[in-house]
């Protein structure tokens, strides 16, 4: 059983527009309004190819309101912790092959809050077997709020698949809990070692050994149309994906990594791990809607996959 955590979701609105016009009105017909986040993306796909999973966070007001019956509709288990503040809205505008993106910034989350949802997030932890947390922490919560969680995950024995970036990620490397799978791309690897990555297996196998991913089980590095680049323990792997028309590649990365909490729940072998991961990725990119895959492609694709020690 999977525990998906988001603890700035937010309401995703999307306006398709043939051309944005500025300092004018702008009128819509086509509107999607959709239970967004990366972690609810992760929770989409895992429920898509028949995983168990219950979702949790911190949601607010009607927003919340809203989003919970999103996910109602979807059959979709959740259990989130309600606060005072609103959940966000973040619209997408999407005209002449552009998106334009407007993200609020979230609620603000008091030291009650931050407590509670801890406290929460204990009871629920017996109960599931991997914990994936996505994400950026929404304003109020300390940098090192991740590494909380994943030391109360570890205390009780739960495998912790996180993908965050920034200082939310640092803070969890310099901790000393760490989870058991990152999932970093090639951007956030050059800000975590302060230096450019080339995406080279020399430089990349250099890279992974260093101190700072000491006591990580697996570090799997996103290389996008390129595949990835994964380390497991002592051993490390170079991931080659077919070439695939990619229609919308948001939410990829999240579709990653439920493919990543699927394949640690089913006890798959790393060469098997890696497939199904990036299989997941290739079939998000392929569906008009974010966090979602059609399993129909998914053996043509897994078996297109190449996974080679190096």
């Amino acid at each position: 059983m999977i525990l998906t955590v988001t603890l700035n979701p937010s309401i995703d609105i999307s306006y398709p527009l043939d051309e944005l016009k500025l300092d004018t009105v702008n009128r819509v017909s086509d509107i999607k309004k959709t239970a967004g986040g990366k972690g609810l993306n992760v929770t989409r796909v895992l429920s898509d190819i028949g995983d168990d999973v219950t979702a949790t966070g911190l949601i607010g007001g009607k927003l919340g309101d809203f989003l919970t019956e999103q996910l109602d509709k979807s059959q979709i288990k959740h259990r989130f912790f309600k606060i005072h503040g609103e959940t966000r809205n973040c619209i997408a505008i999407l005209h002449e092959g552009l998106q334009t993106e407007i993200l609020e910034a979230g609620p603000m989350i008091d030291q009650d809050e931050a407590d509670g949802f801890l406290n929460h997030f204990r009871y629920l932890c017996p109960t599931y077997d991997v914990v994936t947390i996505s994400g950026s922490l929404p304003a109020g919560l300390e940098d090192n709020y991740y590494q909380k969680m994943i030391s109360l995950a570890n205390s009780q024995g739960k495998k912790v698949v996180l993908d965050c970036s920034g200082q939310a990620l640092e803070a969890v490397l310099a901790g000393a809990d760490k989870p058991f799978v990152i999932k970093p791309n090639t951007e956030e690897l050059s800000q975590l070692v302060k230096r450019e990555v080339t995406g080279d297996v020399a430089d990349l196998k250099e890279i992974l050994q260093d101190d700072l991913f000491a006591g990580i089980d697996w570090v799997v590095v996103s290389l996008g149309s390129k595949g990835a680049f994964a380390k497991h323990g002592d051993k490390f792997y170079r991931v080659r994906i077919p070439k695939i028309k990619v229609v919308n590649p948001v939410g990829s990365g999240d579709s990653t990594v439920a493919g990543i909490a699927s394949a640690i729940t089913h006890n798959l072998s790393d060469e098997d791990f890696l497939r199904r991961a990036n299989t997941l990725g290739m079939l998000n990119a392929q569906e008009k809607m974010t966090g979602h895959v059609n399993m129909a492609n998914y053996e043509n694709l897994f078996n297109q996959i190449q996974v080679e020690e190096v």
